[in-house]
């Protein structure tokens, strides 16, 4: 009796997806009719006609969509991998002082954690864009011996430089989601027992050597997952770029919507890029995880 409801529930479910999903079709299909655009990617190849501000290279308006849009993954990308490192960098240093016997230090993580987790993200962006970056005169700057130099226009580092919009957009990121990731590595060192911290104190390892190479390595698996779950959300809050002006491949995708009316075709290029971006920060951090267990059994 129970195994037939069981089946009965399931099919339930089935066919209410599946009706779901012919519905949405269906509306898709009378919609594309109604606007006698149908559906294809051959305006891809079209010339883009406009402009874009950032563009690692080279780009013209008269390049295609395809190549703007391209473009366009490509700042993403940067952006994404920049801010990853930044986060990663601030996070653990944040996370360790959170956990630390450094009551100073300690109070002042809290605070850190405390105001960033709860301001949204997008006022942040607009904090570094407008206060961080463009509410510096032309004529002010932080100049240090040639090497770093911070002005309205962005960034410059060793000859390298960075506009104003990614740099807003680097630290933003950067900043908001290394006060996630300084809980999950607090997270991870406290699921430790207190025996190891007990242990190696009693064998006479400082606690910094402790904490590398007896805490750490044990605390890593617990702190994968939360470590993958924070990246995945920095990738999809990358998509905010269009809120400081910088030429992501979101912003790269509203206005060809704009221009084209092809909003279903750009939707469906921005899902598959995500998603395939999102698959290879999970499957690599995965295998990262796969690694470190591995490795504890053989030790």
């Amino acid at each position: 009796m129970k195994k037939r409801r069981a089946i009965f529930y399931q099919c339930g479910i089935c066919i209410f997806v599946i009706s779901v999903i012919g519905i949405l079709i269906n509306n898709l299909t009378i919609n594309l009719i109604r606007t006698d655009l149908g559906f294809n990617f051959s305006w891809l190849f079209k010339p883009a006609s406009f402009a874009l501000a950032e563009h690692p290279l080279p780009y013209s308006s008269s390049d295609s969509y395809a190549w703007a849009l391209f473009i366009g993954w490509l700042n993403s990308l940067k952006v994404i991998i920049s801010a990853l490192l930044l986060a990663t960098f601030l996070g653990t240093l944040v996370g360790f002082a959170r956990t630390g016997k450094n009551s100073l230090l300690g109070l002042i993580s809290a605070g850190y954690i405390t105001i960033i987790r709860q301001t949204p993200l997008l006022l942040q962006l607009m904090f570094w864009y407008f206060i961080g970056f463009l509410g510096l005169k032309e004529n002010i700057f932080i100049h240090i011996k040639n090497i770093f130099k911070i002005s309205n226009q962005g960034i410059e580092f060793y000859g390298l430089t960075l506009s104003s919009e990614f740099s807003a957009l680097l630290f933003g990121l950067g900043v908001f989601t290394s006060a996630y990731i300084a809980e999950v590595i607090r997270g991870g060192i406290l699921s430790v027992p207190r025996g190891q911290w007990e242990a190696f104190r009693s064998l006479g390892l400082s606690e910094q050597k402790g904490l590398f190479s007896i805490i750490i390595p044990q605390a890593l698996p617990a702190i994968i997952p939360g470590l993958t779950s924070q990246y995945l959300n920095l990738a999809k809050n990358s998509t905010l770029a269009i809120a400081v002006g910088y030429s992501d491949i979101y912003a790269i995708n509203d206005t060809i919507i704009n221009q084209t009316g092809r909003a279903i075709e750009c939707f469906i290029i921005l899902l598959t890029s995500f998603l395939l971006l999102n698959l290879l920060i999970s499957n690599s951090m995965e295998i990262i995880n796969k690694i470190i267990i591995k490795s504890r059994k053989y030790n």
